[in-house]
Formats: C-alpha cells, sequence, structure tokens
C-alpha cells in the first residue's frame, strides 16, 4: 500500500501557525517580488479567489474582503516542511520527500498490522497538526498514482473527511469517476486537451482505455499512468532521473533598474546559480545566453540577449562571471527600467564525458568551487561568495508583507506574555 501526505494550502496555512490572528482570516501568499497569487486558504478560497492572478488586478477586491496578504516567506516555509516530513516519516518503512509539501509513503510490512486504513489516515493527520500547528490530506492506494488520486479526494471531494482510501474495486471507481483527467498525476493541460478530444473526460475514462493503445498514440508514461490507475504498480520515485539539457537562473527586479553596476550584480549572481546547478548534476556548459528586459508594459520595450561561447566547457562562477563582465556593457542601454534578466547555460557536456582541447587550457578551478559549495551548503547559500555578486541588493526580491521568521533568526522567535 502506497500513502501521499499533502499539507492544505501549504503556503497560507504556514502564514497562520505561528500568527493566532489570522488563523480565522482568508489568507493569500504572493509569488517572487509579490507579482501573482501562490497560494489561497481554505477561508479564502469561499471568495472565489484566482491563483495566479496578478495581485495588483485584484488588490482591491482582497482589501474590500479584509483578505490578509503575505509575500513569500520561503525560510518560515522550509523549516516548517522539514517538521512536518519528519513526523509523517515515522508512520512508514519508506518515505520520499517528493516536493516541500508532499511526501509518499510505502507500507510493505504494514498490511498486517493495520486493520482501517482511514483510522491510520487519521492518526498522522492528528499527529502534523499536534506538531506542527499544519493541516494535511492523506490519501491511500495500490499504487503512487491511486494514492495521489485518493489524496485528491481526501482534500477536494465532497464526503472526505481529509482522508480517502482506495482498495478495492468500488472505491477505486468511485473516486475516478469524480476526477477530471487533468487532475491524474502525469497528466498536464496539453495532454488532458488531446485526451478529451477523445472523449476521455475523466480519471475513470482513461484507466477504462487499452494500456498498449495509450502508449501509440503518445508514450509509454501514458501507458504507465493507465496501468498505475488499475492497481498495475508501474511507477517508482526512486528511479534515476535525467540531468537537465538546459539550465536557466532568471527573475524580474523588486524594482527597476537604471543602473549598470546593480545590473551585473544581477547577472552574477545568476551566473553563481547557473554554475552551482551544473556542478551539482556534474555538467558543463559550452555556451550560455545572457539577456536583459525592460517590462513589455513599458513604453518604450527593450530587450536584449546575447549568446557566449566558451573556448573550454566550464562550470565554475568566476569563470562564466567574467563572461558576463564581457558582455554588460553591449547588453545595458542608458536611461532604460530594466526590469528582468537571467542566463542560461545551453549546451551542456557531461563533466566525465567531454573533449579537450590541446592548446587551450581550462580555467576551472574545481578545488575553489568545492570549497564554496562546501562552505555554502553547510551554512546557506550565499555563505560564501564572488564580490560583483553583494556590489547593491537594488535588485533583490520585494517582499513587502513579509512575515516575521519565527523559526529561523533569533530576533523574530515568538513571545509569549503571561500576565
Amino acid at each position: 500500500m502506497f500513502a501521499l501526505v499533502d499539507a492544505v494550502a501549504f503556503y497560507a496555512s504556514a502564514e497562520k501557525v505561528f500568527d493566532p490572528a489570522i488563523r480565522h482570516k482568508p489568507v493569500v501568499v504572493l509569488t517572487n517580488n509579490d507579482g501573482c497569487i501562490c497560494a489561497v486558504c481554505p477561508i479564502a478560497r469561499q471568495l472565489s479567489i484566482p491563483k495566479f492572478q496578478p495581485y495588483f488586478k485584484i488588490k482591491r477586491y482582497l482589501e474590500h474582503h479584509d483578505v490578509v496578504v503575505r509575500s513569500s516567506n520561503y525560510e518560515l516555509y522550509a523549516d516548517l516542511s522539514e517538521r512536518m516530513m519528519t513526523v509523517i516519516g515515522r508512520f512508514c518503512d519508506d518515505h520520499y520527500v517528493y516536493s516541500i509539501d508532499e511526501s509518499f509513503l510505502r507500507f510493505s510490512g504494514f498490511s498486517k498490522v493495520i486493520s482501517d486504513w482511514a483510522d491510520y489516515g487519521q492518526v498522522i493527520r492528528r499527529a502534523v497538526w499536534r506538531e506542527t500547528g499544519l493541516p494535511v490530506g492523506v490519501g491511500f492506494g495500490p499504487t503512487p498514482t491511486l494514492a495521489k488520486a485518493a489524496n485528491h479526494a481526501a482534500k477536494k471531494l465532497f464526503g472526505y473527511n481529509g482522508v480517502a482510501v482506495i482498495n478495492d474495486d468500488k472505491s477505486r471507481c468511485e473516486i475516478l469517476s469524480k476526477m477530471a483527467v487533468t487532475d491524474v498525476w502525469g497528466i498536464g493541460s496539453r495532454l488532458g486537451n488531446k485526451l478529451k478530444q477523445l472523449n476521455i473526460q475523466t480519471a475513470l475514462d482513461l484507466a477504462n482505455q487499452n494500456p498498449k493503445a495509450m502508449r501509440r498514440m503518445f508514450s509509454v508514461v501514458v501507458e504507465r499512468t493507465v496501468n498505475e490507475l488499475n492497481g498495475v504498480a508501474c511507477l517508482t520515485w526512486d528511479e534515476v532521473k535525467q540531468n537537465k539539457k538546459e539550465i536557466f537562473s532568471t527573475r524580474s527586479f523588486g524594482e527597476r533598474i537604471t543602473d549598470i553596476t546593480p545590473l551585473k550584480a544581477a547577472l552574477v549572481t545568476h551566473a553563481a546559480i547557473v554554475a552551482r546547478k551544473l556542478r551539482r548534476q556534474h555538467s558543463l556548459t559550452k555556451r550560455i545566453v545572457i539577456f536583459a528586459a525592460s517590462s513589455p508594459h513599458e513604453e518604450v520595450y527593450y530587450k536584449k540577449s546575447m549568446l557566449y561561447d566558451f573556448i573550454t566547457p566550464t562550470s565554475d562562477t568566476r569563470v562564466i562571471a567574467k563572461a558576463v563582465s564581457e558582455v554588460i556593457n553591449t547588453l545595458y542601454k542608458p536611461d532604460t527600467r530594466f526590469y528582468r534578466c537571467g542566463i542560461g547555460a545551453i549546451e551542456l557536456e557531461s563533466e566525465y564525458f567531454y573533449q579537450t582541447d590541446m592548446f587551450n587550457k581550462s580555467a576551472d578551478n574545481p578545488k575553489i568551487m568545492t570549497c564554496i559549495d562546501t562552505i555554502n551548503n553547510r551554512y546557506g547559500v550565499g555563505a560564501l561568495s564572488i564580490g560583483s555578486e553583494k556590489l547593491t541588493q537594488k535588485w533583490a526580491m520585494r517582499r513587502a508583507f513579509l512575515s516575521p521568521h519565527y523559526t529561523t533568526r533569533w530576533s523574530d522567535i515568538p513571545v509569549i506574555d503571561c500576565d
């Protein structure tokens, strides 16, 4: 038996843990730079507040309904996620953290011990609530895909009190018949539209298809999904993932930038992120794209991108940062209000298998990069960086509605007054 435990509106729920004043109020959380709504608590959901709607478009609506708005507090969310996963891991013999608010559980030797999976799910929910203050939904199924479907039912379908179990054909058909095909794990909107053209509207419709026919029409992944929906376990979470073929780091600025110095600082920071990701998957890049742009809503829209080729493949932060220094004067345009910039490594090679150059020696210094990575892994990303990253912080992410860092900063630790 498998289970999926998923926090309910995790970001919004996390904001309520240490702030009792907002626990019974509608709460929404915004994305980077307070751009769009990314999390809506169940109370706010009753106001029909759409996710991923630009904040400025519905700001007045939120104010009219006294909705509490928060910026993304990633430090708080990461800490609460770790606590939640620690609690969940006690209830199974195989635990896999799938995302910041989701984890799969596998019960290899529990079937003879647990007589009622629904009761066991409630035990998990109460433990997580008692020790973290986070509400979760629990779904059980004979395959990871059915566990995911049961979790969907536990949180979004009427008649389930936070726990749903698929353990026979009746419960499987009942839940799958109430799910849209796009609610199935691994079926995105584009694939879902193609399936709907074939009159495959629900998850049960997909389960009733011939797996081999689905493979011929779409892919082996869809074939496996159909089998999983019929109780045949095909997917595992511990399969080796393929390395990324391209690595990008981009972000909009907290405020518009007009000077060349902060623009360069932002690009060098993106260079450091790309280099770190390259080293993590043991890749090198032969070519990068560097770009900067103003907002498309400006009167005069400006965007410029440049390709930079390295003589020898690299994953060294200093080498990629030097490339930024060489192109920044060409990339920069005076009197332009820059809104976004980024770097992408677009031609990658394995650091174990690549053709060296007889006449050009690599400028990489793996020992220095290993030292930087080790320090940053121990003390946090950014603990050690190259100087040009920190020339200015004007470009840093805007978080105007940021809540305190209750669990990661001494000055923000909650204080209880017992008078």
